[in-house]
């Protein structure tokens, strides 16, 4: 089993990061690249959880979706083509004092076959930089949206 954890600061609100991640319209995979549409589906969806199937190239899971707490978000896989036991997302938003939000995310990789195995190996040492690349981007996509992006220091772009 393989836990990797991420910290980021975004401009984004939790209200706004959470509203990007409960979005399972069309467009998905414009927040999330391992969302892509083909793997979609809506089971079942309420005012704060959602029963949802995603996945991208081969790789799908159901994940159960809890956003009860307007501060975190809980994803909890309940089947996977790959994926069992453990797996899952944890997503927690701290507001900051300088009007950031800290993004604490928690990836659970559990392997229920040799694929899976493998694939939580992977993702827990080459693969976790891939893993990173992929939320960074998924932060930068919904601040677009929301119209919050960062701005980087004139010096600094470069």
């Amino acid at each position: 089993m393989s836990t990797i954890r991420f910290q980021y600061k975004t401009s984004s609100t939790p209200e706004q990061f959470v509203a990007g991640l409960t979005d399972f319209g069309a467009g998905r995979s414009k927040l999330f690249s391992n969302s892509a549409e083909a793997y979609m589906k809506v089971h079942q969806c309420g005012i704060s959880m959602a029963d949802v199937t995603e996945g991208s190239s081969g790789i799908w899971e159901r994940l159960h979706y809890d956003w009860s707490d307007p501060c975190r978000v809980v994803m909890t896989t309940t089947d996977s083509n790959v994926w069992g036991g453990q797996s899952g997302h944890i997503y927690t938003f701290t507001r900051l004092p300088d009007g950031l939000t800290m993004l604490d995310a928690v990836v659970v990789r559990e392997g229920k076959n040799m694929k899976g195995r493998v694939l939580a190996l992977v993702l827990a040492t080459v693969g976790r930089s891939v893993l990173a690349k992929a939320l960074a981007n998924s932060i930068t996509a919904i601040e677009a949206r929301n119209g919050v992006a960062k701005k980087i220091c004139a010096s600094c772009a470069g």
